[in-house]
């Protein structure tokens, strides 16, 4: 029975607990990243259309997400 480990109430609880801190890390880091830079970031992708941001935003973004999953892990 010991290939069932991963369904504990424990593990699971954990797994869902360090998810939920990654994604408020991610968050986190989003908006100070975007009070750090001179315009809002989420507008200037939006409405102008910066597709070069949009492009650095999306790296930024899996980066801070590799992070925090080597964090977690």
């Amino acid at each position: 029975m010991s290939g069932f480990e991963f369904l504990k109430p424990g593990v699971v609880l954990g797994s869902i607990l360090y998810a939920v801190i990654g994604v408020l890390v991610f968050w986190l880091s989003f908006v100070i990243i975007d009070k750090l830079t001179p315009y809002k970031l989420w507008e200037e992708i939006v409405e102008q259309k910066n597709m070069a941001l949009a492009i650095v935003v999306a790296a930024m973004c899996i980066s801070i997400g590799m992070i925090v999953a080597a964090a977690i892990h």
